[in-house]
């Protein structure tokens, strides 16, 4: 990165400076450097690449985004995804008959999960440890006299870039110092809902769901749901089928506290039984008695309550959970993050080629620069924010009881609604946004030049 000796604006290439290297900031640093742009740097705060949760998957859309990226990144997924036991997603009444309530085809070898920390492992081998920088945290972003961001961190070092992107999660710093630390928008709201979450040895999950072996095979083989008044568990294998990925979600009607601040809060198997006691369908007290005896539970914020008005603000954005920390229960968080990394790539990558190919003053590539990122704001803030909103609806969906003289129609009525979503977050069509990001910024050069002609003009 750059400092206060460093040359003209003409004479050096782009600088990004990407703060948190979790899966956004290590896909957008992939798709810059599929597209030649090398003057980017990682700063991680944590001493080594390191992912909280257990699972995760992507979906159709996602998959399309990482190989538009970086094909290198997609085949780092497929490398550690587990080949799913039959395409779709199954949902259960695990709260009173233990039946089929609907099934939804993810398409041929579609939303493979994976453990989060094999596919960091992955990705991490693709980035050059000279553009990884850890035990940095962001404390503070200031503009230099042309406009252009410098970053301090808490060791007090400071980094000027041309470019500033936050991909530092749900307790975002980079989205604090945008909006403002007296900004609700600033920070995540409780969702009224928490979870349980293990990997659970599959041979141990088969012999507490029970039956025939066949069966409990199958039912650990691929994605499962089980709905029930006030709560819903979901199971899928990771890890090549030698372990399966639990969440257990449940709802609070109080508010989330705890002495320390944090999102997680050391308790006791016992309560997750309790919750689940007055479920009928023995699949999910089985699952639920193979939780360790002390484990977390995880509060589930989001951006619901209080969303980020924009994404950007001059030379400095927020991207993935960052700017739209969303719940869940669409399974689309990670795979939004990745469409967000290449929205900015492409932009990023058509801001290089002119800084490359065009003698620039300071003040005009800060121009461009802050540019470049409204335009990733324009093309992703609808789309994201829905997001955010349409997981707090699925959330309500899993959670509704079921009318057992209408089951028939629940049933259909439920399958409309979740195919509605899921549908909306799959079906994207990935080229129509590069496409849409490179005409948008194109209209917003051309559109900056004339009032600059403009202005150049008057000024004679």
């Amino acid at each position: 990165m750059g400092t206060s000796t460093s040359p003209t604006a003409a004479q050096r290439n782009l600088e990004i400076a990407i703060i948190g290297g979790g899966i956004t900031g290590l896909a957008l640093a992939l798709g810059l450097q599929s597209r030649g742009i090398k003057g980017y740097k990682i700063y991680e705060r944590a001493p080594g690449f390191h992912e909280i949760g257990a699972g995760v998957g992507f979906s159709p859309n996602a998959e399309r985004a990482m190989e538009l990226l970086n094909p290198d990144l997609h085949a780092a997924y497929r490398r550690v995804a587990n080949p799913n036991g039959e395409d779709y997603f199954q949902w259960v009444d695990g709260y009173a008959t233990g039946e089929l309530i609907y099934k939804l085809y993810l398409g041929e070898g579609m939303f493979q999960g994976c453990r989060r920390s094999d596919f960091i492992d992955e990705l991490a081998k693709l980035v050059p440890v000279e553009n990884v920088v850890f035990g940095k945290q962001a404390e503070r972003v200031s503009e230099d006299a042309e406009g252009r961001p410098n970053v301090i961190f808490k060791d007090g070092e400071c980094v000027s870039a041309d470019i500033v992107i936050g991909c530092d999660g749900i307790h975002s710093r980079v989205r604090q110092l945008l909006l403002g630390k007296d900004n609700p928008a600033s920070y995540p709201g409780y969702s009224h809902k928490y979870c349980f979450r293990a990997l659970i040895d599959t041979c141990k999950v088969r012999e507490a769901i029970g039956g025939d072996e066949k069966r409990g095979e199958y039912l650990t083989s691929t994605r499962f749901m089980y709905n029930g008044l006030g709560g819903h568990v979901i199971t899928y294998p990771v890890a090549m089928g030698t372990l399966v990925n639990v969440l257990a979600v449940v709802s609070d009607p109080g508010e989330w506290k705890t002495d320390d601040g944090r999102h997680t809060a050391r308790t006791t198997k016992k309560e997750a039984v309790e919750f689940f006691e007055g479920w009928q369908a023995p699949i999910v007290k089985g699952i639920v008695d193979l939780l360790p005896e002390e484990l977390d539970k995880w509060a589930i914020f989001d951006m619901m309550d209080h969303p980020a008005p924009r994404y950007n603000d001059g030379c400095v954005c927020v991207a993935g959970d960052a700017a739209h920390a969303a719940g869940p229960h669409l399974g689309a968080g990670a795979g939004f993050g990745i469409e967000d990394a290449l929205a900015l790539a492409t932009a990023l990558e058509q801001l290089d080629k002119t800084a490359r190919s065009t003698d620039l003053t300071e003040a005009r590539r800060v121009e461009l620069c802050s540019n470049a990122l409204s335009v990733y704001n324009k093309v992703r803030y609808e789309r994201t924010q829905w997001l955010v909103r349409a997981t707090r609806k699925a959330c309500a969906l899993f959670h509704e009881p079921l009318a057992s003289h209408l089951r028939s129609e629940s049933n259909a009525r439920f399958g409309r609604e979740i195919s509605q979503l899921f549908h909306k977050i799959w079906d994207l069509d990935i080229g129509q946004m590069v496409e849409e990001t490179i005409a948008s910024l194109e209209a917003s050069e051309i559109a900056a030049e004339e009032v600059r002609e403009t202005w150049l003009m008057g000024s004679l």
